[in-house]
């Protein structure tokens, strides 16, 4: 006679597998949830509309835009919701109207702090007395759109931006009296990484 030595298998009861069920359900539902928060406040995809960005970015590119950096620099390329206009009132103080109501997508010029002039005659960008070196745009900026007529050069008030499209001919942007200067608190992100079309996936600059 053969002496079985296993243990017996205990058969699992109902509350067990409830349990089982209910330990993976939570976990995807945490997942879930952390992936969401990720793509909703960190990192989020957004399609480029218009022509203002070319050649950096051309219509119907989807990017990748980067919400948790705010430390906002000459250069970066920022997604704006342009709800709210601010220009320079007669007297010099800050004048907040209507923005264009959308999402715009635009390169930071100079930030707060940082001393802007246009040489619109000549076309020429300059912060802090320094000639930029802009090798993105496709032509010098030359379209005053009456934001800051007769202001330049002016200082970047704290916690603002003044930003350009590297299309500078047909670029709605902090020119335009509907833009004007930008709030941080108004920029969604930055623009980090083209995803689309595949032969151009990589990192925007």
């Amino acid at each position: 006679m053969i002496e079985n030595n296993a243990k017996p298998q205990k058969k699992l009861t109902k509350k067990a597998v409830l349990n089982s069920i209910l330990d993976i359900l939570e976990t995807v539902f945490i997942s879930a949830f952390v992936i969401t928060m990720f793509f909703t406040f960190v990192l989020r995809m957004a399609i480029v509309k218009g022509e203002s960005m070319v050649p950096t970015l051309y219509p119907d590119e989807r990017i990748l835009v980067f919400s948790w950096d705010t430390d906002y620099k000459f250069g970066d390329i920022i997604v704006i919701d342009c709800q709210e206009s601010v220009v320079f009132s007669d007297d010099g103080q800050l004048e907040y109207r209507d923005g264009l109501g959308k999402q715009i997508i635009k390169r930071v010029i100079a930030a707060e702090g940082q001393v802007l002039d246009i040489d619109f005659e000549k076309g020429f960008v300059y912060v802090d007395g320094k000639l930029l070196n802009e090798p993105y745009i496709t032509g010098l900026t030359h379209v005053d759109e009456g934001a800051f007529t007769g202001k330049y050069p002016f200082r970047i008030p704290e916690g603002y931006v003044f930003v350009l499209g590297d299309n500078r001919g047909i670029s709605r942007d902090s020119r335009d009296i509907a833009i004007g200067l930008v709030s941080e608190e108004s920029i969604v992100g930055k623009a980090v990484m083209r995803i689309s079309p595949m032969n151009k996936f990589g990192f925007i600059e």
